[in-house]
């Protein structure tokens, strides 16, 4: 009985410290103080991030499961380490200028709360796991309190130059969280650096979600409760089995981690002088991010579509190849990377017998064949509709070449923009809709009815002209629960997507033109981010319906609808067949 009674005292102590760490980053972070770098400021984050050592190293002695002994471990030596680079700081500085020693301190203490407040925030949910068990209601709730969070704290006073409404912080916040890239306000101008960053962290926790981070802590603070956390894992992975499924969430983080950093790396080096840019790496890493995560945001006033940026042609190269590995799907990338490692085996390994069974799936076929399909149609199509028209300023073969591939790779899902779409054809309008629909693959960042659901689609349609009972292709069947499914989405997508036009046609003035609002809200449902120049001017109503249709484009109302509804099958009875007459 002591014994239970001491561990939950310092869980509430755990609590306590969170609570306070929590409110000490938003004073610190959010208001504007006179003097940032007084001493009674610096030293309470000294004396906070001493107490939490303390406290942690209790927990640790004290704890009774080793889950907990590992989470107070990782805080122990996050805290130690930052605090003994800042007394190497202090020692190196010191010249008898206490306020310079705290300017040089100040930010390493913040880097270690903040740090220690997403590890706690991870910790609670994983908690939630064990609590409410349902992936698709843990799923949407993810994304939910993260878009209301953001929504706060974007309404911070530093996040922005001057002020910003709850709607407008609402919808910016689930536009970062959704990875769609729709904007009501200026993301260079109306938002700090502090704001931008939040929205950073948003793009990133949506472009992966926050069950994939949290399984990647996870995979080192395992414990009883893994066989729940994996079935959460496994159905946003898209992993069949519950095998290793911590190890694929690893796995996701450390390549997206990795992919950004090479992107990141390329943007910065691809920067001319004459792009005036504040900082280059802040610059870098925003929209290594923010590509690869198919946001779309921009930290530029005009976006890519400033002078510098468009005729920058290897700049786009590099935001393409990141747009293109993120919409393809972490499942399509490491497919390939299996087979490359055994061929590479096999290779230098002359006696290794080779095992019949194909390593290169089904879905990747279907989904590299699609998308391919599309990017070349649209490379072409967009090359011979627009030379005429947004091209003429391309002076060279090259230049409209890559400005025809960008606008073929952007507007599936990434809705970044080198052109002003609204001086775009009404043809090549119509076509850039009909990519934001498709939109990218399945399980990866990117949005739309994703290119296996029209594959299976368009395959159903040839099976069923040439009055076959089954879809097959590669030697393969497909079953005939993927293609109902394919044609749930797609009936369910173009329901919402009506609908949501339906209401702003109700909402806005009587002489707003339709196409424009079609655009905003294929835009919306598959979280592209490309509009024409229409989302500034929407009303608080309009405003409200694009946030809940980015949301449901996100979160897809099937997997909700799954998650609600679906029920075990015990009917050990069938109901008389009968056919319906169709066309």
């Amino acid at each position: 009985m002591p014994k239970l009674r001491k561990q939950s005292l310092l869980n509430y102590i755990y609590r306590f410290f969170d609570i306070i760490v929590l409110f000490f980053i938003v004073f610190d972070f959010g208001y504007d103080h006179a003097d940032n770098f007084t001493s009674p400021h610096v030293f309470g984050l000294i004396v906070l991030s001493t107490a939490l050592l303390v406290f942690n190293a209790i927990k640790f002695f004290a704890g009774k499961y080793k889950k907990t002994k590992n989470i107070a471990l990782v805080n122990i030596a996050i805290i130690a380490v930052l605090l003994m680079i800042s007394i190497v700081v202090s020692v190196v500085h010191f010249n008898n200028d206490y306020h310079f020693i705290l300017q040089k301190i100040k930010p390493t203490l913040e880097f270690g709360l903040i740090l220690y407040f997403l590890l706690r925030l991870l910790v609670l949910v994983r908690y939630v796991y064990e609590v409410y068990f349902n992936p698709a209601i843990v799923f949407v709730g993810s994304f939910f309190i993260l878009a209301v969070l953001g929504a706060f704290l974007l309404m911070l006073p530093s996040a922005t130059s001057n002020g910003i409404t709850f709607t407008n912080a609402l919808f910016t916040a689930t536009s970062s969280v959704c990875v769609t890239g729709l904007a009501v306000l200026d993301t260079s101008h109306d938002f700090t650096t502090i704001g931008q960053s939040i929205i950073l962290v948003l793009i990133q926790l949506g472009g992966l979600g926050i069950l994939t981070f949290t399984s990647f802590f996870a995979f080192f603070f395992r414990g009883s409760s893994s066989f729940k956390e994996g079935l959460n894992t496994r159905d946003f992975l898209a992993q069949e089995g519950l095998k290793d499924v911590f190890r694929a969430a690893l796995n996701v983080v450390a390549f997206t981690v990795v992919l950004e950093l090479i992107g990141a790396v390329f943007i910065y080096f691809s920067v001319t002088d004459n792009m005036v840019i504040k900082n280059k790496l802040f610059f870098s890493v925003f929209h290594s991010i923010s590509a690869f995560c198919n946001a779309g945001f921009s930290i530029i006033p005009s976006g890519l579509f400033q002078e510098s940026i468009r005729f920058n042609y290897s700049f786009q190269w590099v935001i393409m190849m990141l747009i293109i590995f993120g919409g393809l799907g972490h499942n399509i990338i490491f497919n390939f990377y299996k087979k490359i490692k055994i061929s590479v085996i096999e290779l230098f390994q002359k006696n290794t017998v080779h095992k019949r069974v194909p390593i290169i799936t089904l879905n990747t076929k279907i989904v590299i064949y699609t998308t391919a399909i599309l990017l070349v149609t649209g490379w072409v199509f967009f090359f011979i509709s627009e030379y005429n028209n947004t091209m003429l300023e391309h002076t060279t073969i090259v230049g409209k070449l890559t400005n025809a591939a960008f606008n073929s790779v952007s507007p599936r899902t990434a809705g970044f923009n080198v052109i002003d779409y609204s001086q775009m054809t009404v043809p090549s309008l119509l076509f850039v809709i009909f990519l934001m629909w498709v939109g990218a693959s399945p399980a990866s960042t990117g949005g739309g009815v994703k290119t296996s659901t029209i594959a299976l689609a368009t395959l159903n349609i040839f099976t069923v002209s040439r009055g076959k009972s089954r879809t097959e292709i590669f030697g393969k069947r497909i079953s005939s629960e993927s293609t109902s499914r394919a044609f749930a989405i797609l009936c369910i997508s173009l329901i919402v997507i009506g609908t949501a036009i339906l209401a702003l046609l109700i909402f806005e003035p009587k002489d707003t033109p339709i196409l424009s609002v079609i655009f905003e809200c294929f835009s919306a449902y598959s979280t592209v981010g490309l509009s024409l120049n229409f989302t500034p001017i929407l009303t608080e109503s309009s405003k409200y319906v694009i946030i809940l249709v980015m949301f449901i484009g996100r979160i897809g109302m099937l997997n909700l609808m799954i998650g609600l509804l679906r029920q075990i099958n015990h009917q050990f009875y069938e109901y008389p067949k009968e056919n319906i007459l169709i066309n």
